[in-house]
């Protein structure tokens, strides 16, 4: 299963100056919990906005730079949506496969994403990025809508969508 992970303002924003919009430690946690242990995909200016600009820890990455030159250490780099489409085939049905982003990188990968773990914030986050509102996709449906919760100042609920057969 190819999943989407993320977390949008109610604008369904997620990022400004290659950075997160909030700081959410239950939301950090649950991406935690869910990505541990499964490979991961990601574009470049994600692995680098990563603390050291180092790969996470128990998880296998698969890397999209659009710059051919651009490889790093301790992940897979891939140079375009179609090595990526081929490691998923290679990789086949072992284990859930998630996209952390960017921006880009959910917009490429949304056609062939199965479900989405979205973390939604009751607050405006003056975003520069934004994932398209998958409320109004009619290939996805919101199986649930998560129970509001306090992280930090804000109100969170962690939402997951399903794409319709």
């Amino acid at each position: 299963m190819i999943i989407s992970i993320l977390c949008v303002d109610k604008n369904f924003g997620i990022g400004k100056k290659n950075g997160l919009l909030f700081n959410l430690p239950l939301d950090m946690k649950h991406f935690k919990l869910e990505t541990r242990g499964h490979m991961v995909f990601l574009g470049e200016n994600t692995l680098l906005s990563f603390p050291g600009g180092k790969p996470l820890g128990n998880r296998e990455h698969v890397v999209l730079s659009g710059d051919p030159t651009h490889n790093y250490d301790g992940v897979k780099n891939v140079h375009n949506i179609e090595e990526f489409l081929q490691i998923l085939q290679d990789f086949g049905q072992k284990q859930d496969v998630f996209v952390l982003g960017g921006a880009s990188i959910y917009r490429q990968t949304l056609p062939y994403v199965d479900k989405v773990l979205l973390t939604k914030v009751d607050a405006d986050g003056e975003a520069e990025v934004f994932f398209p509102n998958i409320d109004l996709d009619p290939a996805f449906e919101c199986v649930d809508e998560g129970i509001p919760m306090q992280d930090g100042d804000y109100t969170i609920r962690f939402c997951t969508y399903l794409r319709r057969k």
